[in-house]
């Protein structure tokens, strides 16, 4: 058994489960269904039934029961968005995050936004955390301030320089804070726009929007900093046109003035001083360009990277991706020293700012926010995309057991009554195995297409 495992590159107690399930009568079916969830790493599972009747003479046009499954339990993906806990599901999510970001930038009435919208106004915005002590970088081609030309992947990279004189505290809530610091960004910016338009807030508003969709991404350094998309429209949002004054120059000069208003004060507490929170200097307000025209900053490039990271979190940075009740289990995760000094400020923080969470967020390093956010009118929503998905995979289900579309007819002539309870989650070893085996096969599969069609950006991942 040993050796097999060892050919097979599969611990034994792998091996033996991946046998017993590729053994069992319901092998095939359990393939099925993991197939269906495209490889979900923690599948839910569901027992229960649904059945399907006629409306007029009661009768059963289909049933189903998970009683005839194997174990009895149906599998359907776990929907978690992030990359770390579930490759499969967070490939979804960011899909949908690409969809909707792109139709803010080029226009898709399907998704409620015209195509006109590409000629309003519109920047990408980064806005990052102020320095909280030196940190090991790579400053061009000159050395790093240690003195060594550090290369790109580097593990040294982000953490301090000096971690005595570092201000982890500062850092952490920060991050604790950050939320509060983009509210308050795009309440100024609209103060700044109407300041710079010669009119009142009021008069502003009546002639203009500003939408917006961001990402949070970590720093190596484990600060996070915002991208976003920040438009102009017009006063029926994306449907109507900015007015005249509403330029390019404005919106970025608003922005600039708005980040440098921004303040949060944090109260001190215990040893810990009074402190007032800002954006960092380093600001960078980018125009969108228009897709093929040359442009360095495209529609393709931010809908691209801003999908990318809508399924990354701390654990980029070395963290793990899971509550940490104490520092103890920093040891046995073996987190590495500069995101276990954050996590460290973090609970340590708790108990003087208690009303901020740290203890619970400090896998997080301290971030307690929504990674993707949007304004209301910036595009459609992900629970908009999750429909259009859930209605054509419905439609195919019924063209597949022949039953009655209820779009064709006025009148509904079915009801389905479903009864579903939850019974578990996840993957036995061998089930695991085969998921990521599966998954990778999609994949493989969906970039083998992408790459033959014609006319398609092979530097960017496209859904």
């Amino acid at each position: 058994m040993t050796d097999t495992a060892t050919m097979a590159g599969l611990d034994p107690a792998t091996l033996a489960d991946v046998l017993r399930v590729a053994g069992s009568d319901g092998f095939d079916r359990i393939q099925d269904q993991i197939r269906r969830t495209g490889g979900c790493s923690d599948p839910i599972h569901l027992q229960g039934s649904t059945v399907t009747r006629d409306a007029f003479t009661g009768q059963v046009l289909h049933s189903y029961s998970t009683e005839a499954e194997p174990g009895g339990r149906l599998r359907v993906a776990c929907g978690n968005r992030r990359a770390s806990r579930c490759p499969s599901c967070a490939w979804t999510y960011a899909g949908d995050t690409y969809h909707l970001i792109r139709a803010g930038l080029v226009g898709d009435p399907a998704k409620g936004t015209p195509e006109t919208i590409r000629d309003h106004p519109r920047v990408f915005a980064t806005l990052t955390a102020p320095s909280f002590g030196r940190v090991h970088n790579r400053p061009g081609n000159r050395p790093c301030a240690c003195g060594i030309r550090h290369q790109e992947d580097a593990p040294e990279l982000g953490t301090a320089l000096d971690p005595a004189t570092y201000d982890y505290a500062g850092a952490v809530l920060w991050n604790n804070h950050a939320s509060e610091l983009w509210r308050y960004f795009t309440i100024y910016l609209r103060r700044e726009i109407a300041r710079r338009a010669g009119l009142t807030q009021k008069a502003a508003h009546e002639q203009s929007r500003v939408s917006f969709g961001k990402v949070a991404e970590y720093q190596k350094r484990g600060a996070v900093h915002f991208h976003a998309v920040i438009r102009f429209d017009g006063p029926e949002g994306p449907d109507s046109p900015p007015p005249p004054w509403a330029t390019l120059d404005l919106l970025t000069d608003a922005i600039h003035a708005a980040a440098n208003r921004v303040a949060v004060d944090v109260p001190p507490a215990g040893e810990q001083p009074a402190r007032t929170l800002r954006w960092g200097t380093q600001l960078d307000v980018q125009p969108i360009g228009a897709f093929g025209n040359g442009e360095d900053i495209t529609e393709q490039a931010v809908a691209s990277y801003v999908a990318k990271y809508a399924t990354k979190a701390a654990e980029t940075t070395g963290t793990v991706d899971r509550r940490i009740g104490n520092k103890e289990a920093l040891v046995l995760l073996e987190v590495p020293d500069h995101p276990a000094r954050l996590i460290a400020a973090c609970l340590d923080l708790h108990a003087l700012y208690p009303d901020r969470k740290l203890r619970d967020w400090a896998h997080m390093l301290g971030f307690r926010g929504h990674f993707s956010t949007k304004s209301r009118r910036y595009s459609t929503t992900l629970g908009a995309l999750r429909q259009v998905r859930a209605d054509y995979r419905a439609a195919q289900q019924r063209e597949a057991l022949g039953l009655p579309d209820p779009d064709d007819t006025p009148e509904a002539t079915t009801l389905v009554l479903a009864h579903w309870t939850y019974a578990g989650h996840g993957h036995t070893l061998g089930e695991s195995w085969l998921a990521a085996n599966i998954r990778r096969d999609i994949q493989h599969n969906r970039e083998t297409a992408r790459e033959e069609l014609p006319g398609q950006l092979t530097d960017e991942r496209e859904w």
